[in-house]
């Protein structure tokens, strides 16, 4: 039997399990902490990436990360902050104004690959975490083509 990789916001445990253990992905992976590492460390690449840093309309890069990683903490079963404060997340509709083909996606993955290695997770966390990532990646692409 192999073990499968939790679902968001579903619990590793149940209510009879020992109390240190973790109950959700969010807990298991470090909680805030890891989060917060991770999304800091993927927009001081982004800042410098001159096809990316155009697609976030803030002079600074604070609000942008301040979403991803409320986005991400509850995705993972942490704190509801982003839907308490924003609603609905509407992926596609919140990166709509944005053209993004192969190269912003290829670019965002390697950028959210660095960070997410350098968060040194545990393999199978790791593994989980990052393939939601690539799907989400893919998921917001809305043009064919990189733009001219």
């Amino acid at each position: 039997m192999t073990a499968s990789a939790p679902e968001p916001g579903i619990p590793l445990r149940s209510r009879s399990a020992a109390p240190d253990q973790p109950t959700s992905f969010y807990e298991a992976v470090g909680g805030e902490p890891t989060f917060r590492a991770i999304v800091h460390r993927f927009y001081e690449l982004v800042a410098d990436d001159e096809l990316l840093r155009p697609m976030y309309p803030e002079e600074e890069l604070g609000p942008a990360e301040d979403r991803l990683r409320m986005f991400l903490e509850q995705y993972w079963g942490g704190p509801t902050t982003y839907s308490e404060q924003r609603g609905h997340p509407r992926l596609r509709m919140r990166h709509a104004p944005f053209p993004i083909g192969p190269s912003a996606r290829d670019r965002w993955l390697a950028h959210m690959r660095v960070a997410v290695t350098e968060a040194n997770l545990p393999p199978l966390l790791e593994s989980t975490l990052w393939d939601y990532l690539e799907r989400a990646a893919f998921a917001m692409l809305n043009v064919a083509q990189d733009p001219a």
